[in-house]
């Protein structure tokens, strides 16, 4: 079977667990050499042995420029260019309102969307001709979440953003949509509303949380030449919560 992305480069950020990881896993599967960045170390390597030499992982906080200009310094080093990119890093503190602390307002939207401007901004100058980006977003800039207000207002930011810059792609030469997972099973999900992931599911029309190699199939799709007419689209992979 044909490998989707054989001789690709791409670059994921937040890969060191769930969706990302699982989506550089995909990636790499199908023939793409990828840069994975997280913020420690540890689990960053533990990605790569489970990937393989197709990997490379680059530490990095995507809040922090410098961070992201080394990122971009390696890969420009080692592969020259970038054919997707996935600006995939993430995080939430749920707070409700009367609780909503600045400390959690600057890590969310330094995180979710000051990190996502500037890895798709840095990343320009390495941008092949025709490449894909990929921002992740969430069902819940669509949908109220207790306590993920903040969150979710980051999120539809970044749908927002995905808009605007759809209009550069002919003068820029890329395509970028966003891909907005549904309530997934991960590390993240897990620890930010316990083990118990009954409730969360029972919202779903489909009756269970997704996986996150169900959110990396859509991922590759929209990596691939397959997609190549698609352009400013948000895509949700989420059992049909957002739709019905």
């Amino acid at each position: 079977m044909t490998e989707v992305l054989a001789g690709k480069v791409a670059v994921v950020t937040g890969a060191n667990s769930g969706i990302g990881l699982a989506i550089a896993r995909r990636f790499a599967e199908e023939g793409a050499r990828v840069f994975l960045t997280g913020r420690r170390q540890e689990p960053l390597d533990a990605a790569v042995a489970e990937i393989g030499p197709a990997a490379t992982a680059v530490r990095a906080d995507v809040s922090v420029q410098a961070d992201l200009d080394h990122l971009y310094s390696v890969v420009r080093e080692e592969a020259g260019r970038i054919d997707v990119l996935v600006a995939n890093a993430g995080s939430a503190v749920p707070q409700r309102l009367g609780e909503i602390t600045e400390e959690a307002i600057d890590a969310t939207f330094g995180t979710n969307v000051k990190g996502a401007i500037f890895t798709v901004q840095k990343a320009l100058p390495l941008l092949s001709h025709g490449a894909s980006i990929v921002v992740t977003g969430s069902t819940n800039s669509r949908r109220a979440g207790p306590g993920l207000e903040i969150y979710g207002a980051s999120k539809a930011a970044l749908r927002n953003l995905v808009r605007s810059w759809a209009l550069s792609a002919q003068e820029r030469k890329f395509r970028v949509n966003v891909l907005s997972p549904g309530p997934t099973e991960t590390p993240g999900l897990i620890g930010a509303v316990g083990p118990d992931l009954g409730p969360l599911a029972s919202v779903v029309p489909l009756g269970r949380i997704g996986h996150p190699d169900e959110i990396a199939a859509v991922a590759t799709f929209l990596a691939s030449d397959a997609s190549s007419f698609v352009n400013g689209a948000e895509w949700f992979v989420d059992g049909g919560q957002a739709q019905v």
